[in-house]
């Protein structure tokens, strides 16, 4: 027998889902934050996870405090690996209250961002205004995403108001909405404070949404992640995953942990 024949897996023991698509990936799409890692580890991360990264968010309003030439670096290797990279919604919201929007995104265009995230999680965006910056984001070449709710501990979120903003966030331009959950995963959006999810909500939301596959959940905890891929299928869109975590959660998405073992193709 031939040894290289057998180097390659079969299918579907590396897939025992048999559905895990490659990038580019227009659904199960995996967002991982970065809250400060330094070039080494990044090129690590890259190396070792990049086919499983779709998007990579530069966590909170971290993105000013790296020295330009690291910044620049992270963003040229993720265009490289086919991964969309963008600032923390965070920080477009303090250039909305510091009044520098239009200097914001000439940055980011010029460092070489990829993508913008728009969110009102720490303040409040009129409607006209969450529209003009989705549309700014589109005339500079990024790929927008946006996001619904508040950071605050105990904030839930009004299914009307999630529906009606996915919509026009959708009709505006924006790739994907994502669902607010914090980096903890706790008291917020879906989950509650011990951070299991809200069974009637998210139902409640999914029956109504035309496309649940435009939603982003962030769901930073193990548990969180394996109850949405059970509820929604491997095709689920999550986000807010640890780096350490990549690995974690795409075993869990082709059934190769036991959680998921006996996974529901959906």
């Amino acid at each position: 027998m031939d040894v290289t024949s057998r180097l390659e897996w079969h299918p579907l023991l590396k897939d025992p889902t048999a559905c895990r698509s490659v990038k580019p990936r227009t659904s199960g799409k995996t967002m991982v934050m970065d809250k400060g890692m330094g070039l080494h580890a990044f090129e690590d991360l890259l190396q070792t996870s990049a086919p499983y990264i779709d998007l990579l968010k530069i966590g909170f309003g971290t993105t000013p405090l790296y020295p330009t030439g690291l910044l620049k670096r992270k963003l040229e290797l993720a265009r490289q690996n086919q991964i969309a990279i963008m600032p923390g919604g965070t920080f477009l919201e303090v250039a909305v209250a510091q009044g520098a929007v239009p200097d914001f995104f000439d940055t980011i265009r010029l460092l070489g961002f990829s993508a913008v995230e728009v969110s009102d999680g720490t303040i409040e965006l009129e409607r006209n205004l969450r529209n003009e910056l989705i549309h700014r984001g589109r005339d500079s070449g990024l790929t927008v995403f946006t996001e619904y709710g508040k950071k605050l501990w105990g904030s839930t979120i009004d299914v009307e108001q999630l529906l009606e903003t996915v919509l026009i966030d959708v009709q505006q331009g924006a790739t994907l909405v994502t669902i607010e959950a914090r980096e903890s995963g706790t008291g917020v959006g879906i989950f509650d404070a011990n951070g299991l999810c809200r069974d009637e909500e998210l139902h409640c939301i999914v029956s109504q949404l035309p496309d649940p596959g435009r939603i982003l959940w962030e769901a930073p905890q193990k548990q969180q992640q394996i109850y949405l891929l059970k509820a929604l299928g491997s095709s689920v869109n999550l986000g807010n995953i640890a780096p350490h975590d990549i690995y974690s959660l795409e075993s869990l998405r082709r059934g190769l942990r036991s959680d998921t073992f006996q996974f529901p193709q959906k």
